[in-house]
């Protein structure tokens, strides 16, 4: 067998799906699209390089193997890599190689970083490599279907009746209430949210036109939002209605599902026979951790009361966990797919 390493060419997505058949898992699904033809950048497109491993026969280059490495303009601080080698030449090497040449390319990108990162599901040949060349987990990742009806709904006191509790579906609009995906207030705490649960690996400064291309514009799926405020008070004391609604306390961000072979792994019918809405559910960040919870808890209740849910969980969401963690546990709530490990040097 000899290998013969090159830059990328179109074309070699062609061959390299001949050899390689459909993806093994959902990284790999994800990340063939980053193969592509190497650029340094500018004009919206990212620095990358890509290089390709053939096995050459008879003179005649057969491509086996890839490898990528790119800079991202959301997480900056590291690049993303990616390689795939062929089910028939793992373990000879070719792996390691691509690995070591995109280390070497890594040292060149225009912004200085020079640290990777690559996502792996647990117990495949892709976590191992990753494990070998000294790539350890510093994020856990879940996809988890929530059941109709697994929390039970929380109970709000009702100041517009003279203060007797009322559930969650009744609940009164200054508490309970949608929100538009354009919403300057709702976009303001999705984008704090997700900068502070991922101190592990910053996103960096997100604009408000970020937040709505990454989370809320109608491209991304977005078609609804509701959030749970705090209880609306009166500056003027008791008696005097409030002048102003109460802070958003957590928020949930529905998605249409998803067509076509892009489908969630897991995304099929509830054992109630509903298929399950993609959320995204978070909290104000400054809550203390106890408030946190509660209303994270609270939201899930609400959003999952008559159809079932399915959202990311990843381990720096501390608050989600308290809610979901419990429901894993006791079988109101399931996973909808492998993990997936973030790894990194």
């Amino acid at each position: 067998m000899a290998i013969e390493y090159r830059e990328w060419r179109d074309g070699d997505d062609l061959a390299l799906l001949e050899i390689w058949g459909g993806p093994e898992t959902a990284q790999a699904r994800q990340f063939r699209g980053a193969l592509a033809v190497s650029s340094n950048g500018g004009n919206g497109a990212p620095w990358r390089r890509c290089i390709v491993a053939e096995d050459v026969v008879d003179g005649v280059g057969i491509p086996v193997a890839a490898g990528v490495v790119y800079e991202a303009s959301l997480h900056p601080e590291r690049l993303w890599t990616y390689i795939e080698v062929a089910k028939d030449h793992r373990r000879s090497g070719i792996g390691a190689t691509l690995l070591a040449m995109l280390r070497r390319e890594a040292g060149h990108a225009p912004s200085g970083v020079t640290k990777l990162r690559a996502k792996v599901e647990p117990g495949t040949p892709g976590a191992a490599f990753a494990d070998a060349a000294g790539l350890a987990p510093i994020q856990r990742s879940r996809l988890v279907v929530v059941e109709p009806g697994a929390l039970k709904l929380p109970v709000f006191p009702d100041k517009d009746h003279g203060g007797r509790p009322i559930d969650g579906e009744n609940a009164g609009s200054d508490v309970v209430m949608d929100l538009a995906t354009g919403s300057v207030e709702l976009t303001d705490v999705v984008g704090r949210y997700y900068t502070a649960i991922h101190g592990w690996d910053s996103p960096g400064v997100l604009s408000v036109g970020q937040v709505q291309k990454l989370f809320l514009d109608e491209l991304t799926g977005a078609h609804g939002a509701i959030v749970l405020r705090a209880q609306p008070e009166s500056a003027f004391g008791q008696g005097v209605a409030p002048s102003k609604k109460g802070r958003i306390r957590a928020f949930a961000v529905s998605y249409a599902a998803p067509a076509g072979p892009d489908d969630a792994p897991g995304a099929e019918a509830s054992p109630a026979g509903d298929t399950p809405t993609d959320v995204f559910v978070g909290h104000e960040p400054t809550l203390d951790a106890d408030d946190a919870a509660e209303a994270v808890r609270d939201m899930l209740a609400l959003i999952a009361y008559q159809h079932p849910v399915m959202l990311e969980l990843d381990d720096s969401m501390t608050a989600l966990r308290a809610a979901v963690e419990p429901l894993l546990a006791g079988g109101k709530a399931r996973l909808a797919g492998a993990e997936t490990l973030v790894v990194s040097d």
